[in-house]
């Protein structure tokens, strides 16, 4: 590999077959660190959020009968993107050196002295089988695999498979990017030997959420393929292995599986809800309905922060809060022992779990995880002669400071963030509803409920949807709107609303 300077300018990476979480660490680290990101068609979108803001996002994406820029093209693009000194990542799908023509975009490189790193990925080739439960090898069925191109270069003329061999072969036969010649795959290896009952699968978008899979014998398997509507992108399995997807099949039997749901949280916080129903096997469309950022009037929090010792309680409601209080102590150089001598409380497990990542553990949390669980907690407990401190989101409901100037307390509410709504990606969320693609919407407070709707325009969208609310005041603001979520969260936690969705729609045909 060549080295102009001693620095890496071009990283050539595998993106894994569709699953996000098959992305390699160091595929992930080159994303973080990427100025340009020239992406394919299969690559997840979920990878491009590890792409900083400012990083310049290029989709060069193929179909089998379009090519956003034809390979050439990209193969300078990648060029003139270096040259120019950016740090340059090209995301392809699969492994970048297994059909993925990664080589020719190296050899271009190499021949403009351009630095080059080559990360491997998770191919389709043995992924895609395992998420249909088909191992490409078992020491029963096949002690070897061969993975062969089902469409070879135009300009080829006669084939360069070896058929007569390939029929021969006792392992698993794998094609990638074969549909179009399913049929002539087919005949060639019963031409040339093999047995017209040999098992076989196909594999539609294997490893993403919606991923199909059909199985019959090589001589049936056109027929089966064109009678489910299977089409780009698959991959073909050819031997006995096929056959122990019967018995292996796991995908399938996840409670989720075939069921997309919305998660309206802000960006930053939608990993772990999103993350939690990809493992359940939902499809999940990320439409963060609202983001967050600091309040109106700043100086409230920080005259609070700078006069934290003259508190006897701290009341935090969010995760949220609980960042933009430690924000702002880090910016006036404090840290988690300006709260050593106060008494500090939260609403929910959420809550309790960011103040421990700032280093509070002791922390008074209420049974139900609202306001008024909070309030209830803190009856015995707040006095006449307490000052309390509320960070909580600006516009926030009034019963908390309410309830506590009730028990003769010195309250000082302030707002420590602000949510506003966003409106990228809306027209994609309505496209997907009016296509009924949608089976589901997660809210995880009232904001995200009030930002949605404001978003989308007309709540007739959301009609035939379930909707799922964290709590009774998400549920609350849905019911003002018109709107009666399918389940409330019994406890309320991403958890809780995970479990709703799982109680009420797994299992359930689509």
């Amino acid at each position: 590999m060549p080295h102009s300077n001693g620095e890496l300018q071009v990283y050539l990476v595998g993106a894994g077959p569709g699953d996000p979480g098959l992305l390699t660490l160091k595929g992930r680290t080159a994303i973080e660190r990427a100025d340009v990101l020239v992406y394919d068609r299969l690559v997840s979108p979920r990878l491009l959020d590890y792409a900083r803001p400012e990083c310049e996002l290029v989709y060069v994406g193929k179909t089998p009968d379009h090519h956003t820029l034809p390979q050439h093209e990209i193969n300078a693009l990648l060029v003139e993107k270096a040259l120019a000194g950016n740090a340059v990542v090209r995301l392809k799908g699969g492994d970048p050196f297994v059909f993925g023509r990664g080589g020719e975009e190296a050899e271009a490189l190499r021949e403009h002295g351009i630095s080059y790193d080559v990360v491997p990925g998770v191919t389709s080739a043995v992924a895609a089988p395992a998420y249909a439960g088909i191992p490409v090898t078992h020491r029963d069925a096949a002690s070897s695999f061969t993975v062969i191109t089902g469409h070879e270069h135009a300009d080829k003329g006669e084939s360069f498979i070896p058929w007569e061999h390939v029929a021969r072969l006792k392992g698993t036969l794998v094609f990638l990017m074969g549909m179009d010649n399913l049929p002539r795959i087919a005949a060639n290896l019963v031409e040339h030997g093999m047995d017209p009952a040999t098992p076989a699968a196909v594999v539609r978008y294997g490893t993403w959420p919606m991923q199909r899979t059909v199985c019959a014998t090589l001589e049936s398997i056109e027929e089966r393929v064109r009678a489910e509507g299977i089409e780009n992108p698959a991959v073909i399995v050819v031997g006995q292995v096929a056959a122990l997807r019967e018995r292996l099949a796991w995908v399938e039997r996840k409670p989720l599986f075939g069921k997309t749901v919305v998660v309206t949280r802000a960006r930053h916080q939608a990993s772990a809800l999103s993350a939690a129903l990809e493992e359940r096997g939902a499809q999940v469309l990320e439409f963060p309905a609202i983001e967050t950022v600091p309040p109106t009037d700043p100086r409230p929090l920080g005259e609070a922060v700078a006069g934290i010792e003259a508190y006897q309680w701290v009341v935090f409601t969010s995760a949220n809060g609980v960042d933009a209080f430690f924000a702002e102590a880090a910016s006036l150089r404090l840290d988690a022992r300006c709260l050593a001598r106060a008494e500090v409380a939260a609403i929910g497990s959420g809550t309790q779990a960011a103040l421990a990542r700032h280093g509070i553990a002791q922390v008074h949390v209420a049974r139900e995880f609202c306001a008024e669980g909070l309030v209830e907690l803190l009856a015995d407990k707040v006095g006449s002669r307490d000052r309390v401190l509320i960070a909580r989101a600006e516009d926030a409901r009034d019963v908390l400071p309410r309830e506590l100037a009730k028990l003769g307390a010195t309250v000082n509410d302030v707002a420590a963030y602000r949510t506003r709504a966003v409106a990228q990606g809306a027209d994609a969320l309505v496209d997907a509803l009016r296509a009924g693609d949608v089976d589901a919407v997660t809210f995880t407070s009232s904001s995200t409920v009030t930002n949605l709707l404001s978003c989308l325009g007309d709540p007739a969208l959301l009609e035939g949807v379930d909707l799922y609310s964290i709590g009774p005041v998400t549920t609350g603001t849905l019911r003002a709107a018109g709107l009666e979520p399918r389940a409330q969260a019994s406890e309320y936690t991403i958890a809780g609303l995970v479990a709703a969705l799982v109680d009420t729609q797994g299992g359930e045909p689509r």
